[in-house]
Order: C-alpha cells, then sequence, then structure tokens
C-alpha cells in the first residue's frame, strides 16, 4: 500500500497546504490548481486552462505562460500522467466509489463508454473555446471546481462530487477518469515521451493478473505474459497499484528506455 498511502499523503498535504494559505496566509503554496505560487514565487499554471485562455482571446502575463511550461517540463518530461494519480481531488472521489463497489460486489457496467471519449470532449473543447470566445472547460472543469470548493467554501461543487461518485459506483467503473476527463486525456497527451514508467519483466510474472485487476487503465497492462518492457500506454497514470499487487515483484518504477535493444544491437 505504499504508493496509495504516498498518493494520499500528496494530495492531502496539497489541500492542507492551499487551506493554510487561504485562511492563515502561511503561504508555502496558495492559490489552487488551476494558478498557484510556491513560496510566493515561484508561478504554476494549468497548461490547459493557460491554452484556454490563449484560445478565447484573454490576455495573460508571461508568469502564466512560464507557470504552464513548469508544469509541462515536470510531468510531459518526467513523471507522465502522475497528476491524476497524485495531485487531483477528484480521484479521492473515484477511488472511493471503485472501493464501494468492490466491498458491494458491484461488477460490470451499465453503460459501455469507450476509453477514447475523453480525447472528443478535449478536442471538443478545444474547438469551441475560440468560437465562443469563452474558457468553456474552466466554467464547469469539475477538477478545478471541486478544488476551489474544497479551499473556498464547497458550495454547489458539491453535487459534482456526487454525480461522479454516482456514476462511477453505479454505471461504469473508472467511468469518469478513465473515458470522460479531458483534463486526463490533455495530461496523457503530453506524457507520450516522460522518463518514469512502470516496468514489466514477464521473467518473474506467474500470470496470476491482480494487476489488470486493480489497474485503473487495464487496457496499457497489455504487454502482461507476452513480453518485458516498459508499459508505455499513454493512458498510464503512474499510480503505482499494479506495482503493489504484484506478488511475483515482475512489476516497478523505472526509466523509459528511448532506444530500442534491437537498433543498439544494430549499433554495435
Amino acid at each position: 500500500m505504499r504508493y496509495l498511502i504516498l498518493r494520499r499523503c500528496v494530495q492531502i498535504s496539497l489541500i492542507v497546504l492551499y487551506i493554510l494559505a487561504h485562511y492563515t496566509g502561511f503561504k508555502i503554496l496558495e492559490g489552487n490548481l488551476s494558478s498557484s505560487l510556491i513560496f510566493g514565487t515561484i508561478p504554476l499554471s494549468d497548461p490547459l486552462a493557460v491554452l484556454q485562455l490563449v484560445l478565447s482571446g484573454g490576455a495573460l502575463g508571461g508568469q502564466a505562460f512560464l507557470g504552464a511550461l513548469i508544469i509541462l517540463m515536470v510531468y510531459g518530461l518526467l513523471f507522465g500522467r502522475a497528476y491524476c494519480a497524485f495531485v487531483c481531488p477528484v480521484n479521492l472521489v473515484t477511488d472511493n466509489a471503485n472501493f464501494l463497489r468492490r466491498k458491494l460486489g458491484i461488477k460490470g457496467n451499465l453503460w459501455n463508454i469507450s476509453v477514447s471519449v475523453r480525447y472528443y470532449v478535449l478536442a471538443i473543447v478545444l474547438v469551441f473555446t475560440p468560437i465562443v470566445g469563452l474558457p468553456l472547460l474552466e466554467l464547469s472543469n469539475p477538477v478545478a471546481l471541486i478544488h476551489r470548493g474544497i479551499i473556498f467554501g464547497i458550495g454547489y461543487g458539491i453535487s459534482i462530487v456526487i454525480a461522479i461518485w454516482l456514476f462511477d459506483l453505479l454505471f461504469v467503473k473508472n467511468g469518469f477518469c478513465s473515458h470522460l476527463c479531458p483534463v486526463g486525456a490533455f495530461y496523457s497527451l503530453i506524457s507520450r515521451f516522460s522518463l518514469l514508467r512502470v516496468r514489466y519483466n514477464k521473467d518473474k510474472c506467474t500470470l496470476c493478473m491482480h494487476c489488470k485487476e486493480v489497474c485503473p487503465e487495464k487496457h496499457v497492462l497489455g504487454l502482461i505474459g507476452k513480453e518485458s518492457g516498459v508499459i508505455s500506454g499513454l493512458e498510464c497514470c503512474n499510480c503505482g497499484r499494479c506495482i503493489e499487487v504484484c506478488g511475483d515483484d515482475a512489476l516497478c518504477f523505472g526509466i523509459r528506455e528511448f532506444i530500442s535493444k534491437e537498433k543498439s544491437n544494430e549499433n554495435k
């Protein structure tokens, strides 16, 4: 459970720091997930929010662009889609729904939704944002709304929390994060070349398939039982759940290999 505990510590610590900054002036981290400052100096900006503001014709300062660049480098080059597993507050809601599904013995989905739908949602947002001249997703983004609600007062955001929780519990397993969320789609796309990856060792694997049972994006585990390598699927969120449940030590975190063994042998 070490990665699950780490994820909860990071998620809760970030929320606490934001709340402390807002209500007490203890400003290690202030703002919200859309726009933040570390120690009142280092900017952090949601790159998708910045992109929408640019597309809608909004005027932005250099600090917003710098903050977006920092986030792009952190996740795009290093940690991949880890934002969804370690930072996003919606993950707390959906994980709770999945926990209850297991306890209540709820299996299967009432609806069949392709995992590609999130990319269509993202495309629709980016296409229509300049047409209507408004950052469409920021007006209704559950991630931003829930986070701002936790910090500044939950308000009507509680209805969004309940809707996502019920959707994941009763209709589609991992429904929101794995099928609908355009924020997750965005981080999947920018993490194509990220370094941190889950590595698989086929020689140690006994094909218990516990990894696929717990993985929120089990389609990325296509190489299990076939060949050793890295989990290179864009949708892998590096949550570490597959590593935790693997009793064979066949899975671990590692660094992505950009040059295949075949190419390396050819160059010798």
